[in-house]
C-alpha cells in the first residue's frame, strides 16, 4: 500500500472552511488553489472526479498523472484516457448484495486457511445494505396485505436476512436496513445521501457505487453515483481504486416548464427516448439551463433514476437552491445543510439555475424545451419505445398486427377481436388483446416523487367520485420506495380512494418492478393461456422488458401512477383517452379521462400541505428498530460464517478452492461450440432471470432433490447466494429467444453435435461433460439493464468462454471481464447474420499467450471450422482490466468450479484488485 512519504501528493491545497460565526468546518483539497483556468471548463460531474483524484493522489494506486489526465478532460476524453476513482461509500441491495457478501464472507475463510487474520477482510469504506428485493405481491387488495406479505417475505427469506444480519455485526463499516425500509435508491436520497463528507477535519463531495443500477437516482442530490456488479464493489469496499474510462459528458439544456397536467414520468420518458437516440451509452449526462430551476428535486431524481434505461453511467444534476431546499425537507439539520453550501461554493460545484453555462464544455449537446413535452407511456416490451397517450390506440394495433419484435405480437387479424368470457369468484368476467390485468404502482422510477403518488391519489378520489371502479379481476398494487409515502397518502386521506380501486399498501420494497408481482389470480391465468391471449401489466416501473414483469403479460407499458390508475380504471391499453370514455358512472353518464385528472396546481397544494418535514425524521428515527421479525432474528456473533452444507439460500461458493500463490498461463478457446445466438437487446433479465422458479426448471428439479416444497421455491433473485441455483437460472427467462431454436421461445437451446433439445443449463453440462468450451454470438446491447453480477457468474459457471457481441452495456461488460469471461465485439458493421455464421460452426478465438501481451481494445481473430475468419476487438477497455481481467481469463480456463476444483485468484485478480491485492496479501502474510 501507499506509504506516507508519497500519500497526500497535493496536501499544499488544502484549504480551511470558516464558519460564519467564527471556527471552522474543516479543511478541503481546493480546486481553486490550482490556478488552473481549465477547471471553469469542466463539467460539474468531472470536478467530482478531480477532487477525489487529488485527494487520494498517493503517486501509487492514484498518480499526478492521473489527475493531469482529468484536469484535461477536454482533450484527454475522446481518447478513452483510463483514471482510478475511488467511490466515498459503496451501496447494496439484498439480490445483488447477498451475493458480494458471500463472496466477502468466503475471502475470510480463505485467510483463516493460511493462518492469518479474517478481520483484514473487511469493508474500508462506508456500506450500506438496504434488503428491499425480497418482498413479493402475493396479497393484493387487502387491508392486511402489507402485514402479510412481509410475514410471508420473512417466512421464504429468513435464512438470507439471517446471513445479512450477521454480516452486519461480522463486518465494520457495514450497516443493514431491515425488510420494509423501502427501496435502496430511495433510502439514499432521503436519509443516507450526505451530499458533503467530512470526515476526521477533511471535507470532500459524496460519491457512492451501488449494485442496483437505478444508485444513479442520487444524482439529483449532486451526488456522484452509478451502479455496478457486485464484484466492483467488492473491489469498492476494500479501498481499492476502480478503474474507469474517463467518460464523455453529454450536455443536456433545459428550457421552458412543464405544462399543465404533464408528470414527470412523461418528461423523463421523453428523455429517454432522446437520449438513446443520441448516444449516451457510457457518459455522463449533466443538465443545465433555466429549465432546470424548473423541476423539483424528485423530479430530477425521477430522470436521474433511469439512467441506464438510456445508457448513461449518471445523469447529473450540481447542487443549487433547490436540492438544499430538499435536504431541508428530509429532515437534515441547518447546520448539515449550511456545510454543504458552503464547501461547494468554496470549490466551485455548487450552480445557481440563472449562471451563465457558456462557459462549461461539453462532449455533446442536446436540449429540450419542457413546454414540448407530452403525456405518454413506454411499451410494450422496452422503456425507450416510447408512445404519446393521443397515439397509444393505433400504436396498439400496430403492435397487434407486426411481426413478433419489441414492438410486435403477429396476432393474425380475424383473432384480433376475440373476446373471452370467464367465471371469476362467481362474477361474470372477460378479457380480449389488450386487457389489462396487472395495474402496478411500484417503487422503482416515482416514488421519489410525492406529486405523482398524490396525483395518483387524486385520480382515484375523482373516480370514486364519479362512481369508477377498478374490475376485480385486476390485480393492482401499492409498492412505493418511501415509508414517508404512507404518511402523506394518510395524512391528505387519499390512501382511502385509493383502497376503494384496489391500490392497497402491499410493501415497501421492489415488487412487481423487479418481477415479483405474484401469481395472477388462477381463473384469470386459465383465461390467458387457454385462449393465447395478449394482456397487459401498465406499471409505474422503469423496466418492462419480456418476462420481467409477469410471465402471463406478453405487453407491459411504463406509465405514471396516475395514468396507472387511469388504465387500471379502463381495464385495457386499447383505449383513445381523448376520444373514448373511460366507464359509465353512477349517474349513468360517460366518464372521460379528463373528467378524472387533477391540474399540476391541485397536486402541488395537496403535497404541500401533507408531505413535511417531520414525516420523514419520524420515519427514518425509528427504521432501524420497528420490524419485530428482524429484530427477533438471532445470528451467531462470530468473524467466520458458519456455512450449512444443506442450505438451498446461502453456500459456500466455489471460487476459492484449492487456491494458489501464481497465475498459470492461458489456452486458446478452441473448437467452442455455441451455447447460444442471441439477437439484440439481451438484457440481465433475459440471461439471469430474478423471476419466480417455474415447477420443472432445471431449478426447480434441484430445489425438490434439497427437499424444498414448491410454495417455497421463491425466486431466482431470493436465491442468488446459491451458485447452484445461479448456474440453473443462467438463460431462464421464458421469453428468450435463441436462433438456435427455429422461433421458438423460451429458456431451450441446441447441442450441436446431437441435434437433441435441452434446457440451457442441461445442454451445458453435457458439454463440460463432453471437454468442450462454449461461447455465445449475441446482438447489440448485450446484458443490457440491472447490475447483477449472477449475469456473469451464471454463464461462466455454464462453462460459457466468451461472448461475441455487436455491443456490451457497461456493467455486464465489466462483470463478464471480472469473472473471466472474454468480452468480444464484431467490427462495425458486421454481425453473426452478416457474416454468415448460424451457431452451428466451431470457433476458435486466437488470444494473447501471455497477460503482458494484453492491450486495450485490441483486434484477436476468430476462426470457425468451417475455414472462415473475422476480427472482433477485444473489450477489456482499460489497462486495469487487461492486467486484472487478463489474470482471471487465463485463471478461470485452468479449473472447472463446477467439478469440484477452481479458478483460484479470480476475485483476488479479476475484480481489479490486482497487483495491489497480491501485495496486501504478501503484506498480510509478513504480518501474521
Amino acid at each position: 500500500m501507499a506509504n506516507a512519504a508519497t500519500k497526500h501528493a497535493f496536501k499544499n491545497i488544502l484549504a480551511s472552511l470558516p464558519k460564519p460565526g467564527g471556527g471552522e468546518y474543516g479543511k478541503f483539497y481546493s480546486l481553486p488553489a490550482l490556478n488552473d483556468p481549465r477547471i471553469d471548463k469542466l463539467p460539474y460531474s468531472i470536478r467530482i472526479l478531480l477532487e477525489s483524484a487529488i485527494r487520494n493522489c498517493d503517486n501509487l494506486q492514484v498518480t499526478k498523472n492521473d489527475v493531469e489526465k482529468i484536469i484535461d478532460w477536454e482533450i484527454t476524453s475522446p481518447k478513452l484516457a483510463e483514471i482510478p476513482f475511488k467511490p466515498a461509500r459503496c451501496l447494496l441491495m439484498d439480490n445483488t448484495g447477498v451475493p458480494a457478501v458471500v463472496d466477502l464472507a468466503a475471502m475470510r475463510d480463505v485467510m483463516e486457511k493460511f493462518s492469518s487474520d479474517p478481520y483484514k477482510i473487511n469493508p474500508l469504506i462506508p456500506v450500506d445494505t438496504v434488503i428491499d428485493h425480497a418482498v413479493r405481491v402475493d396479497v393484493a387488495r387487502s387491508h392486511d396485505a402489507l402485514d402479510k406479505n412481509m410475514e410471508l417475505e420473512f417466512d421464504r427469506n429468513k435464512e438470507r436476512f439471517g446471513f445479512l444480519k450477521w454480516a452486519s455485526t461480522a463486518f465494520h463499516n457495514m450497516q443493514v436496513f431491515p425488510p420494509g425500509s423501502g427501496t435502496v435508491h430511495q433510502v439514499n436520497i432521503e436519509y443516507l445521501a450526505r451530499v458533503v463528507f467530512n470526515t476526521d477535519g477533511i471535507m470532500y463531495p459524496d460519491s457512492v457505487v451501488g449494485t442496483d443500477s437505478h444508485t444513479t437516482m442520487s444524482n439529483a442530490l449532486g451526488v456522484a453515483g452509478w451502479g455496478v456488479g457486485g464484484i466492483e464493489a467488492v473491489v469498492a469496499m476494500l479501498g481499492q481504486p476502480m478503474g474507469m474510462v474517463l467518460p464523455g459528458v453529454v450536455g443536456f439544456k433545459l428550457t421552458g416548464k412543464l405544462r399543465d397536467g404533464v408528470t414527470a414520468t412523461d418528461l423523463v420518458l421523453t428523455i429517454t427516448q432522446m437520449l438513446r437516440k443520441h448516444g449516451a451509452v457510457g457518459k455522463f449526462v449533466e443538465f443545465y439551463g433555466v429549465g432546470v430551476g424548473e423541476l423539483s428535486l424528485p423530479t430530477r431524481a425521477t430522470i436521474a433514476n433511469m439512467s441506464p434505461e438510456y445508457g448513461a453511467t449518471m445523469a447529473f444534476f450540481p447542487v443549487d437552491q433547490v436540492a438544499l431546499d430538499y435536504l431541508k425537507l428530509t429532515g437534515r439539520s441547518d447546520e448539515t445543510v449550511s456545510m454543504i453550501e458552503a464547501y461547494l461554493r468554496a470549490n466551485k460545484m455548487f450552480v445557481e439555475c440563472h449562471e451563465p453555462h457558456t462557459e462549461r464544455v461539453y462532449s455533446s449537446y442536446l436540449e429540450l424545451d419542457l413546454n414540448e413535452v407530452e403525456p405518454c407511456v413506454s411499451g410494450p416490451k422496452r422503456p425507450h419505445d416510447r408512445v404519446p397517450l393521443k397515439e397509444m390506440k393505433s400504436d396498439w394495433h400496430a403492435c397487434l398486427d407486426n411481426e413478433v419484435g419489441f414492438k410486435g405480437f403477429a396476432v393474425p387479424k380475424e383473432h384480433q377481436g376475440k373476446v373471452v368470457k370467464f367465471d371469476f369468484h362467481g362474477q361474470p368476467a372477460e378479457i380480449k388483446h389488450g386487457s389489462v390485468v396487472l395495474a402496478a404502482i411500484c417503487s422503482s422510477t416515482n416514488t421519489s416523487n410525492p406529486s405523482v403518488i398524490i396525483g395518483a391519489g387524486l385520480v382515484a378520489k375523482k373516480a370514486c367520485e364519479l362512481g369508477l371502479e377498478v374490475k376485480p379481476w385486476v390485480k393492482t398494487s401499492l409498492t412505493p420506495g418511501s415509508v414517508v409515502a404512507r404518511e402523506y397518502l394518510k395524512h391528505s386521506g387519499l390512501q382511502d380512494y385509493l383502497n376503494h380501486q384496489g391500490f392497497h399498501l402491499a410493501a415497501f420494497g421492489c415488487a412487481t418492478c423487479v418481477g415479483n408481482s405474484g401469481d395472477l389470480d388462477e381463473s384469470v391465468s386459465a383465461a390467458i393461456t387457454e385462449n393465447d391471449i395478449v394482456v397487459a401489466g401498465v406499471l409505474s416501473a422503469n423496466r418492462n422488458f419480456e418476462g420481467r414483469v409477469h410471465p402471463l403479460t406478453r405487453a407491459n407499458y411504463l406509465a405514471s401512477p396516475p395514468l396507472v390508475v387511469a388504465y387500471a380504471l379502463a381495464g385495457t391499453v386499447d383505449i383513445d383517452f381523448e376520444k373514448e370514455p373511460i366507464g359509465v358512472g353512477k349517474d349513468g353518464k360517460e366518464v372521460y379521462f379528463r373528467d378524472i385528472w387533477p391540474t399540476t396546481e391541485e397536486i402541488e397544494q395537496v403535497v404541500k400541505s401533507s408531505v413535511l418535514p417531520h414525516m420523514f425524521t419520524q420515519t427514518y428515527e425509528s427504521i432501524m428498530k420497528c420490524n419485530q421479525r428482524w429484530n427477533e432474528l438471532s445470528v451467531p456473533e462470530t468473524a467466520l460464517y458458519p456455512w450449512d452444507p444443506s442450505s438451498t439460500y446461502i453456500r459456500n461458493p466455489p471460487y476459492f478452492e484449492g487456491m494458489a500463490m501464481s497465475l498459470p498461463g492461458a489456452p486458446t478457446v478452441k473448437d467452442a461450440y455455441c451455447l447460444l445466438n442471441l439477437g439484440d437487446s439481451i438484457t440481465t433479465d433475459h440471461i439471469s432471470y430474478s423471476g419466480s422458479i417455474p415447477d420443472g426448471s432445471p431449478a426447480a428439479e434441484y430445489l425438490r432433490a434439497c427437499g424444498v416444497d414448491r410454495k417455497k421455491f421463491s425466486s431466482y433473485g431470493g436465491r442468488r447466494g446459491n451458485n447452484e441455483v445461479v448456474v440453473r437460472g443462467a438463460f431462464a427467462n421464458m421469453r428468450i429467444v435463441n436462433k438456435l431454436m427455429d422461433g421458438k421461445v423460451g429458456p431451450r437451446t441446441i447441442h450441436v453435435p446431437t441435434g437433441e433439445e435441452f434446457f440451457v443449463f442441461d445442454a451445458a453440462m453435457k458439454y463440460k461433460s463432453e471437454g468442450h468450451d462454449t461461447i455465445i454470438i449475441a446482438g447489440a446491447e448485450y446484458g443490457s439493464g440491472s447490475s447483477r453480477d449472477s449475469a456473469a457468474k451464471g454463464p461462466m459457471l455454464l462453462g460459457v468462454k466468451a461472448v461475441v457481441a455487436k455491443s456490451f452495456e457497461r456493467i455486464h461488460r465489466s462483470n463478464l471481464v471480472g469473472m473471466g469471461v472474454i468480452p468480444l465485439c464484431f467490427k462495425a458493421g458486421e454481425d453473426a447474420d452478416s457474416l454468415g455464421l448460424t451457431g452451428h460452426e466451431r470457433y476458435t478465438i486466437h488470444l494473447p499467450t501471455s497477460i503482458s501481451e494484453i492491450r486495450p481494445g485490441q483486434d484477436v481473430t476468430v476462426t470457425t471450422d468451417d475455414r472462415r475468419s473475422f476480427t472482433c476487438t477485444l473489450r477489456l477497455d482499460t489497462e486495469f482490466c487487461c492486467r486484472s481481467g487478463g489474470a482471471g481469463i487465463f485463471q478461470s480456463w485452468t479449473r472447472d468450479p463446477l467439478l469440484g476444483s477452481t479458478r483460484a485468484w479470480i476475485f483476488f485478480i479479476s475484480i481489479n484488485l490486482c497487483l495491489f491485492m497480491i501485495l496486501w496479501f504478501h503484506d498480510i502474510f509478513r504480518s501474521s
